[in-house]
């Protein structure tokens, strides 16, 4: 494996802070997966058993979290490097609640939730992501009910930006008729055109009659008060 393909691992981030040699050491003690895909191909559907990590190590993807009609999506990019929905891989639900598309020609690592959780006995280091990962997935449930049930309408929307999206997500999108917006915060038109106007003044999203797009989900996640993320 070429040194550039370690540098791309080392800055994945359940890797961080893993040196060199240890990871020349688990490349050559763990059973990898390298996988290909073009673009417009799937990589995830909804619901499909979540019993391994899956790491983007090139290109790009389209992720997409949706409700069963469709009447609400949340889409979002991710480059490389990243990993998709960790989280899932342990707990009650070990599906995935998510489309992913290659968004061009991407290049995907796989590790068995066996051979994953061997790591996790067997490395601090790994222990220590992972756990970050799913606190920090938490504590950002703890806060997003905060913030549906006292915070602004603002913070609200924000939420759900942060909710159903990676921290590294760009180009989210969410896409909704207003009305469907209005019933599901339980507040009236003029509300919610305001709340967004307000939004897009501060730079932080543009939106129609059927989508919000979001500039920046670090500025989104700043507006919730206590937020962590």
């Amino acid at each position: 494996m070429e040194q550039t393909m370690f540098e791309t691992l080392m800055n994945l981030p359940l890797f961080n802070g893993v040196s060199y040699n240890r990871l020349s050491e688990i490349v050559g003690n763990t059973r990898l997966s390298f996988l290909k895909y073009l673009q417009g191909e799937t990589l995830i559907y909804p619901d499909d058993p979540c019993d391994s990590l899956k790491f983007i190590i090139s290109g790009k993807v389209k992720m997409t979290v949706s409700t069963h009609d469709e009447r609400f999506s949340v889409t979002s990019t991710l480059d490389a490097p990243s990993v998709l929905m960790p989280e899932y891989l342990f707990g009650r639900s070990t599906v995935y609640p998510c489309r992913v598309v290659a968004a061009e020609t991407v290049s995907v690592m796989q590790i068995s939730k066996s051979d994953f959780t061997r790591l996790l006995s067997t490395d601090e280091v790994f222990m220590f992501n992972y756990l970050n990962h799913i606190s920090s997935s938490a504590q950002k449930s703890v806060e997003g009910v905060l913030a549906l049930t006292s915070g602004s309408l603002e913070e609200r929307i924000a939420f759900w930006i942060i909710a159903l999206t990676q921290r590294d997500s760009k180009d989210i999108v969410l896409s909704c008729r207003q009305r469907d917006f209005c019933a599901v915060f339980g507040v009236p038109r003029s509300s919610l055109v305001a709340a967004l106007d307000h939004l897009k003044e501060l730079g932080y999203i543009e939106y129609t009659p059927v989508s919000i797009k979001v500039r920046s989900r670090r500025e989104m996640a700043s507006l919730l008060v206590h937020s962590r993320d």
